[in-house]
């Protein structure tokens, strides 16, 4: 397996090697401009941002669909905020374009069978989460299962690789990167060794296979499934725009959601 492919574009080919496992993790560099990452991070912050229930030294702007954790009235509350939430972001980025729908257009144009949001459940689910880490703070080793999240939805199931992507705003001068192990844990293993918490020390899992340090304005996807986790920033938040792109073979379109 490739470790980590670069490029300096969103190229289709190395998407497909990534989905199909032949590649731990992709960084494009400059997805979006170092310059235009700066102030669509300073916008976004300006306006603050609420904390992650599930996770609270995360904060974060929108809910993820994991913070629902399978209880129908959470569901709810995802779906019912989804498209203001969408919407939110557009704001917040204005006069500006936001990465995230960059990041959509891009790959319903290039991926043949398109790309499209997610549905679950009958519904449109939210795409965009920014995610915010304060300096000091570690985010813990964990993985992303969308099947784990909706264990009742064939839709989730059905997905042969679940990818995460993220583009970079504002890191801080040093820390903030991505740890990612090739190994997988089953959500049964991984519940056991977590507890209470969210994640696990990263210290269990021993020296990571890959470590990325991204810049503002890189975006960079890898295998959620594989156990990945953020070291602490020494100074500076840590905001990026956060989504997962399912995969579920060549023939059929990319989807999205956070």
């Amino acid at each position: 397996m490739i470790m980590l492919l670069e490029s300096n574009e969103l190229d289709i080919e190395a998407m497909g090697k990534l989905a199909k496992g032949e590649a731990l993790a992709l960084r494009v560099r400059q997805f979006i401009g170092n310059d235009i990452a700066q102030k669509l991070g300073d916008k976004i912050l300006f306006q603050g941002f609420d904390k992650y229930a599930n996770a609270p030294s995360i904060g974060r702007i929108g809910m993820a669909f994991y913070e629902a954790e399978n209880q129908p009235p959470r569901i709810a509350d995802y779906f019912e905020s989804a498209y203001e939430n969408i919407d939110e972001l557009r704001k917040r980025c204005f006069p500006y374009f936001s990465p995230i729908d960059l990041l959509r257009c891009k790959l319903d144009e290039t991926w043949l069978p398109g790309a499209q949001l997610e549905t679950l459940y009958g519904r449109k689910m939210y795409v965009g989460l920014s995610r915010v880490i304060k300096p000091g703070v570690r985010f813990l080793a964990h993985h992303d299962i969308f099947a784990k999240d909706a264990p009742d939805s064939f839709k989730a199931r059905s997905l042969q690789t679940q990818i995460a992507a993220n583009v970079y705003l504002t890191m801080p001068s040093e820390g903030g990167a991505v740890q990612i192990w090739d190994r997988e844990l089953t959500p049964e293993e991984f519940d056991g060794m977590r507890g209470d918490s969210y994640g696990i020390d990263p210290e269990i899992l021993g020296d990571p296979d890959l470590e990325i340090c991204p810049e503002p304005g890189d975006l960079v996807l890898f295998n959620s499934r594989r156990m990945h986790a953020v070291t602490p920033g020494s100074d500076d938040l840590r905001l990026s725009l956060s989504c997962f792109i399912g995969y579920r073979g060549d023939a059929s379109p990319l989807s999205f959601w956070s």
